[in-house]
């Protein structure tokens, strides 16, 4: 099984499985690539990726997979082993031989090689002197990041003077809640209050509205008045937008997406997965730090 899925992300991901039919229908997949096919090659791919089983063992086949869960790396491998296949001429019957025999030639690192994250002005936490960046990409609707929101506070709690996380909104179109919440986390972070509002709208993922979130500022004793125009200002589209360009260029796709010491972590965020991770990191050289805009 892929050694980086949990029992607890995999059950969430079984669960979303009705929520996101579109994949049989979908013309597009997240992080696939079609220049070059014409129609019909196209056509022959999406009913392959329909129709295979993605090779990380979730249950799901190919193309749901790369939807449901965009940062998978099997699903994705499998897509650009199809579109290859398809693009040198390949029969669908060696197509799929090439697909079933691609589970153990695309297992991803745990932690990638070091880039570059800009995080400058993004709402932080933790020592500024730490001696772990961590740079979380996430979204206020995802299941996942509610989950990966409960286990940033284990970490704080073990590394209390080594980890400084910094937060980067990616709301995802699926999810038509996200935009709304990343605004009033922004108009919280302006009265100090981001992490309040980040605690307050992961607990309570599935029932994020206007009423609610804005009822959760009231509770929190934000300037209302205040709180309100900034909201409804628009003035924080061009900060989401520019988080989100920053993720797809380094080639984030889905949420919760973590960066340590400007390194793709590609497990669970679980405090029993991370906390090597962690421990490694605190043993090697001065970390990178991420870059300034």
């Amino acid at each position: 099984m892929r050694f980086w899925i949990s029992a607890i992300l995999l059950s969430f991901c079984l669960l979303s499985r009705a929520q996101n039919t579109n994949w049989r229908t979908a013309e597009d997949l997240p992080g696939v690539d079609f220049t070059g096919l014409n129609p019909d090659q196209k056509q022959l791919t999406l009913k392959l990726l329909r129709e295979h089983d993605c090779t990380c063992e979730c249950g799901m086949k190919a193309a749901e997979c790369r939807v449901v869960d965009p940062n998978c790396s099997y699903s994705k491998s499998l897509a650009a082993i199809a579109v290859d296949a398809i693009r040198a001429g390949k029969s669908p019957t060696d197509i799929a031989k090439a697909l079933d025999e691609a589970p153990h030639m695309h297992r991803p690192k745990l932690l990638e090689d070091p880039v570059d994250v800009p995080s400058s002005g993004s709402p932080a936490r933790g020592p500024s002197n730490a001696r772990i960046t961590l740079v979380e990409f996430s979204d206020f609707e995802c299941p996942y990041c509610s989950l990966a929101a409960a286990e940033l506070k284990s970490v704080f709690t073990a590394y209390p003077k080594d980890v400084r996380v910094i937060f980067k909104q990616f709301p995802l179109s699926m999810h038509p809640n996200a935009p709304l919440a990343a605004a009033a986390s922004l108009a919280a972070n302006e009265q100090g209050k981001f992490w309040e509002m980040h605690d307050k709208l992961f607990a309570n993922f599935k029932q994020l509205s206007r009423e609610h979130i804005f009822a959760w500022a009231q509770q929190m004793g934000l300037d209302m008045a205040r709180f309100t125009r900034d909201v409804d200002s628009g003035k924080y589209k061009a900060i989401i937008d520019r988080d989100v360009r920053d993720g797809e260029n380094l080639n984030v796709y889905g949420t919760p997406s973590f960066f340590i010491n400007g390194k793709r972590y590609n497990g669970p965020f679980a405090m029993e997965s991370v906390k090597p991770i962690l421990d490694a990191e605190l043993k090697s050289a001065t970390p990178r730090t991420t870059a300034a805009r």
